[in-house]
């Protein structure tokens, strides 16, 4: 039995969750997954018996609680420093962790108009003026980190996802179900990371999950 519980919602759904599952995955430990859907009757009380925030993710590593999905990251990256979960060269782990930071806290319009649900398609809606500015950001940080330390590869350091591209994941899976308009080289990024094997796997296992919820499924634009 593993040290490491790693609680979830939906994949579906859960932006947050899809985070600290692919934090999980790339730093290679030997997890326990519980998901517990959200929306349910019981969702809160089920979530409050394992998380101080009611919310998830959250790690469990034997009596250690970690909750939000940058800490989950950060607690991995200390854990399993041989995986490099943030990049080794000291100026791009700097940036990288900055512009991890700036997605943890920021972006609310995209939230808030291109809700995440990797079952279904809404080309063309969610198009709110807040948050075709968030995605005009999120484009210029992709744009300027991969030019900066992108060489070698087609994800955002390189040839290897890291933290920086695990917390950018549900942006990426925003993108694909709401086809906002991108440039060039940040449908290359969407397409790429999409298509890497983790995140097909999660894909894969959300397409067979019986809940739905319909304020996820039927978007009012």
């Amino acid at each position: 039995m593993s040290d490491y519980t790693l609680y979830i919602g939906n994949k579906a759904y859960s932006s947050w969750s899809l985070r600290g599952w692919l934090a999980c995955k790339i730093a290679g430990i030997a997890f326990e997954e519980a998901l517990i859907p959200l929306y349910q009757p019981d969702s809160r009380a089920r979530y409050l018996a394992f998380s101080p925030t009611g919310k998830v993710p959250c790690l469990h590593h034997g009596r250690r609680v970690i909750w939000e999905s940058l800490a989950i990251g950060e607690y991995l990256a200390e854990q399993v420093p041989a995986r490099a979960l943030w990049p080794r060269d000291g100026d791009a782990r700097a940036w990288a962790r900055s512009i991890a930071t700036e997605m943890h806290g920021g972006f609310g319009e995209l939230r808030k108009a291109m809700a995440m649900n990797v079952r279904r398609r809404f080309p063309g809606k969610g198009r709110t003026a807040g948050a075709l500015a968030d995605i005009a950001r999120i484009v210029a940080i992709w744009q300027e980190t991969r030019a900066r330390f992108g060489a070698g590869g087609p994800y955002l350091f390189g040839a290897e996802i890291n933290l920086a591209d695990c917390m950018y994941a549900p942006v990426v899976a925003r993108f694909w179900t709401w086809q906002p308009e991108l440039p060039a080289p940040a449908q290359d990024y969407v397409a790429a990371l999409w298509a890497h094997p983790l995140m097909r796997q999660w894909v894969d296992e959300a397409s067979r999950e019986p809940w739905v919820h319909e304020g996820y499924e039927n978007p009012v634009d």
